[in-house]
């Protein structure tokens, strides 16, 4: 919950659970020594890249340290009591990742920008479900997720319409828009029948 708490961080998801969310949406990155952490930018506020970092010195490293969990901590606070979309930011981390949430054995899935990482994951036969990203009208949204293995589709919540959801839903798919922080935009997303919502503030969808 961003609004009550800094993004990516336990008592931000902790909140999310404690507001009723059935879904916790996460930005993941791997340390030098491959540890996947949880942040959103590939840098901390310093600008020290997290892949140049071990596990250890990135505990030290002040305001930012203590804060970025590992993607083993947020399995320990969640414990399959929501569904854990975890999206991949930074590329060739696809395998770590895969392996850990088949390991972890809770509701989860994987989305991405990298688009070719998603189809990477897809040939590999991992049985993790794939979400691609957009936040620009692709043109054929069955074509774009056929192509890269995914079902889930991830897109900007304004390109969101109700032809956009059928069809996606035809095709076996989930259609989950970001990032919804207004209320009517949410009302009218419900109507068109999208399967989630991503938002900084779970108390507004209510």
């Amino acid at each position: 919950m961003p609004r009550l708490a800094r993004e990516n961080t336990l008592d931000s998801f902790s909140l999310a659970l404690e507001a009723g969310a059935d879904g916790i949406e996460l930005d993941v990155h791997a340390t030098s020594d491959g540890v996947v952490v949880v942040h959103h930018d590939p840098t901390l506020a310093d600008g020290t890249a997290i892949a140049c970092l071990s596990r250890a010195q990135l505990s030290d490293t002040g305001d930012d340290g203590p804060l970025v969990p590992t993607l083993a901590d947020v399995f320990q606070l969640v414990r399959g009591r929501a569904e854990l979309f975890v999206e991949i930011k930074e590329d060739g981390i696809e395998g770590l990742v895969s392996d850990m949430l088949l390991a972890y054995g809770g509701p989860s899935a994987i989305h991405s920008f990298h688009l070719a990482m998603i189809a990477r994951l897809a040939r590999s036969a991992t049985p993790v479900r794939l979400g691609v990203l957009y936040e620009e009208e692709p043109l054929d949204v069955v074509t774009l997720l056929e192509s890269h293995g995914a079902l889930d589709l991830w897109p900007h919540h304004p390109l969101v319409t109700a032809m956009l959801v059928e069809r996606v839903h035809a095709m076996g798919g989930r259609v989950i828009p970001w990032t919804v922080n207004d209320v009517g935009e949410a009302a009218r997303l419900v109507v068109c029948g999208v399967d989630g919502l991503c938002s900084d503030d779970v108390r507004m969808l209510a």
